[in-house]
């Protein structure tokens, strides 16, 4: 009994400690997952899993994998971003299995060694890698995030699935765009179908699936946009121009003809990214910023779309109408189709070949060499032509000049297809030698042909264009002069030739084709426009010799017309300060009358001073950058520039935004020269903006430096109480803005007109100091205003510049002025000028 005690005694204490051995593996297993919750890393073990609440980031912290949910998508998807800027996805797993929101799914690499998405009860397998070979399974399989954003799989050191080889929208560096020429084996760049929806869309961009050295855009598998053609002998490198930090290369390597590109400076990171809509966009943006810049586009131009002029036709990359044109040699298949801008047909020989000494090959300079490209090695150049030569079927021969080129005789059998002369871009032109009948070059070499023909052709049509030019004149003058004598009118001829307006001292402003506004703006597509005001709408567009600019269009319906769109021209034109936005260029052609600006990506002013969630991003110190910048740029208006400027339309939505959030000042078209000594001026015709206009100037239609100093108080009042002057009215606080300004200051409370986004971080002394100055600038009578001088002076923290007695500023009650205001009935938005007829 005793020995049986003392055993089961030793048992109840053996399983005592075995109970308290569980329970502490239990409390340190808790206490682990615990501390893990949460936790980022760049790996997964086998079993380890990603939820929405657990994330893995690389090592040098530049990406992130995890759930998100793009935009207003009711979906959500697993994706890697860049971890500084989260609605920048670079690469979507499940992009044809889209989860539900509220799915609670699990991101896992399974004991089998394959990455998998599971569904929220963990039975059905979302998305899979389906890796398969032996192996896999074990400790050694790990999933790693990279630095470069490639998610890789590993079995040892071997990478046996990775990110980078999987379709996505993006081609990030060190990416390889790439095709087998042996086993035809390639990947994809494949774009969202929208902006909120990363499954596939309706393009494609990869390389040639025939191996040869080009790339495509497909839509829906049809070419779309097609590259030049590059040479053998890789490496070959290029730099496109407006990307010079970032190098590109293609190259060969064991049967796999690729294109890739690296940083040449590491402090600016670079993507490709294809848009839903058919673009190649290259991006940039330094480190310290979140904002992406386009640097590069393709297609550019309709010219640059695949076959854009069919068989035989080459497409004219200088501007020229129409666009589309034969080759020497050829005619279009459908003349009316041709005249119709209708070129699919393409063109056909005007002689049949004779297949022998009958041909010969015309030589076509500054080509983008056709598609479906034959190579036959390294040969002369004489060895190339006679290959050519004895085959009837080759149509056409190149020879690559490259000197380390492996390949240098290139053949194309059957018809020529998406050629195009004078091509450079993103590429190089060269020689092509077409093949046609020896007729057609009357014994002199196709260059000396084609200059002569060229010669005559251009002789004919100068003589039809005068002789057409000097009918319609004399035509156009005989009606106009018998239709204003029967009206009794005294007529008077006008133009819009921007050289007529431009006198000789005028500094030179680049004048475009109405094509290249148009291929710019995608016909003015109106996913590209910017907004709309009293000119007409705004659009964003891309010109290769600027980048993204904004095209300005005069609308037909607009309050403004042909007087005000030369103002605007001339004035600005002449005018070169960092607080005035830049004029580029300009284009009046037939009845279009375009002008063309830099473009500030964050737009104007008012998109984030009177919105209550954008408003955020306008600190205090960055308010006070812009009142100072546009002082700065008034006083070059009235001071310092060329011609002494009343602007007389500040306000918010004049005020555009740079990058660095610095202003400038927008919109000359209701602007008016000085003389140096003038001081007044006075117009029957007072136009401006509702809110900004003082009261001599619509009472009595005076304007002089003082109405643009007046126009300032109000914007600078706005700046700092975050309201809008011509929204104020008929509120609690008062009757206008100006009102409210005056009962808090006059009352001692200054900081109560401060806006709430700003109150508890501002510079009190400062933002006092600036209600000050705003309310001088604002008085009811011009004389008691400061000059912009003095206004830079009063505010500057350098000097501690009296302020003088202020007195109540105009309109501080409804009822101090008698206005009649009435808006444009093509008014759209805010920033639309409003008409007022003086009393």
């Amino acid at each position: 009994m005793a020995m049986g005690a003392v055993s089961n005694g030793g048992k109840r204490r053996r399983s005592a400690h075995t109970d308290m051995g569980w329970l502490c593996y239990v409390f340190l297993a808790f206490l682990c997952f615990f501390c893990n919750v949460g936790r980022s890393t760049d790996s997964l073990r086998p079993g380890e899993s990603v939820t929405r609440n657990r994330t893995l980031v690389s090592a040098d912290g530049n990406f992130a994998l995890g759930f998100f949910r793009p935009g207003n998508s009711s979906s959500s998807f697993l994706g890697i971003w860049y971890n500084s800027i989260n609605n920048t996805v670079i690469w979507v797993a499940n992009r044809e299995s889209p989860l539900p929101q509220d799915s609670e799914a699990l991101f896992t690499l399974g004991y089998d060694g394959n990455l998998q998405i599971l569904d929220g009860g963990g039975r059905n397998i979302i998305w899979s890698t389906n890796i398969s070979g032996s192996g896999l399974a074990g400790n050694s399989t790990a999933a790693q995030l990279q630095d470069t954003g490639d998610l890789i799989v590993k079995q040892g050191e071997s990478i046996v699935w990775e990110s980078f080889d999987v379709d996505s929208d993006t081609l990030m560096p060190g990416m390889r765009l790439k095709v087998n020429k042996k086993t035809g084996k390639r990947n994809l760049i494949r774009s969202w179908t929208g902006s909120d929806d990363p499954r596939g869309g309706k393009f494609s961009w990869g390389m040639d699936p025939k191996g040869s050295p080009q790339m495509f855009i497909w839509k829906e598998n049809i070419p779309h946009f097609r590259t030049t053609l590059y040479q053998d002998g890789f490496p070959y490198s290029l730099y496109f121009p407006s990307a010079g930090y970032t190098s590109y290369s293609f190259a060969t390597e064991n049967d796999e003809v690729y294109f890739s590109y690296g940083y040449a400076n590491t402090s600016i990171q670079a993507r490709f990214i294809l848009t839903p809509e058919g673009y190649i966009h290259i991006l940039s943006r330094p480190k310290t910023s979140e904002i992406w810049q386009i640097q590069w586009v393709a297609p550019r131009l309709d010219c640059e779309l695949y076959a854009r002029c069919g068989s035989f036709g080459t497409c004219e990359r200088i501007d020229s109408h129409p666009v589309c044109s034969c080759l020497e040699g050829f005619k279009p298949k459908s003349q009316r189709d041709w005249d119709k801008g209708k070129y699919d047909a393409g063109c056909e020989r005007r002689i049949a070949l004779g297949c022998g000494e009958a041909d010969t090959f015309m030589r076509l300079a500054m080509m983008k060499w056709p598609d479906h490209s034959s190579s036959l090695g390294n040969k002369t150049f004489q060895e190339c032509e006679m290959e050519c030569s004895k085959t009837c079927s080759c149509t056409a021969f190149a020879y690559a000049t490259t000197s380390n080129s492996a390949v240098n005789c290139i053949n194309w059998f059957g018809d020529l297809v998406d050629l195009a002369r004078n091509y450079s871009p993103g590429g190089f032109s060269q020689d092509l030698y077409v093949r046609v009948h020896s007729s057609e070059l009357n014994g002199s070499s196709g260059n000396d042909h084609s200059s002569h023909k060229n010669k005559r052709r251009l002789v004919a049509i100068i003589v039809a264009s005068v002789s057409a030019f000097f009918l319609i004149t004399v035509l156009v003058y005989i009606l106009i002069w018998k239709y204003c004598g029967r009206k009794g009118w005294v007529c008077r001829r006008a133009t819009v030739s921007t050289a007529s307006l431009l006198g000789k001292d005028d500094i030179e402003l680049l004048q475009l084709s109405l094509r290249r506004i148009i291929d710019a703006t995608n016909n003015f597509h109106e996913a590209n426009k910017l907004g709309e005001g009293g000119f007409g709408p705004v659009y964003k567009g891309f010109l290769s010799e600027f980048g993204m600019v904004a095209i300005k269009r005069l609308s037909k319906q607009s309050s403004q017309g042909l007087n005000e769109f030369m103002n605007e021209l001339k004035l600005i034109a002449k005018l070169q300060h960092t607080n005035l936005v830049r004029l580029l260029g300009c284009c009046v052609e037939d009845e279009e009358k375009i002008l063309i600006y830099e473009y500030l990506p964050k737009r104007s002013l008012d998109k984030f001073l009177f919105d209550a969630f954008q408003k955020e991003n306008l600190d205090w110190n960055r308010r006070f950058q812009i009142i100072e910048g546009v002082a700065q740029g008034i006083l070059y208006l009235h001071k310092y520039s060329r011609l002494k400027v009343i602007h007389r339309d500040l306000k918010a939505s004049n005020i555009l935004l740079d990058e660095a959030m610095k202003p400038k000042i927008s919109d000359f078209g209701m602007a008016r020269i000085f003389g140096i000594d003038q001081t007044q001026a006075k117009t029957n015709h007072v136009v401006g903006t509702y809110g900004y206009i003082p009261p001599e100037y619509v009472l009595h239609g005076q304007f002089s430096e003082k109405s643009d100093v007046f126009s300032f108080g109000v914007l600078l009042l706005e700046i700092v109480s975050g309201r809008k002057n011509s929204n104020f009215f008929r509120t609690q606080l008062s009757s206008t803005l100006l009102g409210w300004a005056w009962k808090n200051w006059k009352d001692g409370q200054p900081l109560e007109f401060v806006d709430l986004a700003i109150k508890e971080s501002c510079d009190s002394p400062k933002v006092i100091r600036c209600i000050e100055v705003g309310l001088l600038c604002v008085q009811a009578i011009p004389t008691d205003r400061p000059i912009m001088s003095d206004v830079l002076q009063m505010l500057s923290t350098d000097h501690v510049t009296p302020i003088p007695q202020l007195k109540e500023p105009a309109f501080v009650s409804s009822q101090s002025s008698s206005i009649v205001c009435t808006s444009h009935p093509n008014s759209k938005n805010e920033i639309t000028i409003s008409i007022l007829d003086p009393r």
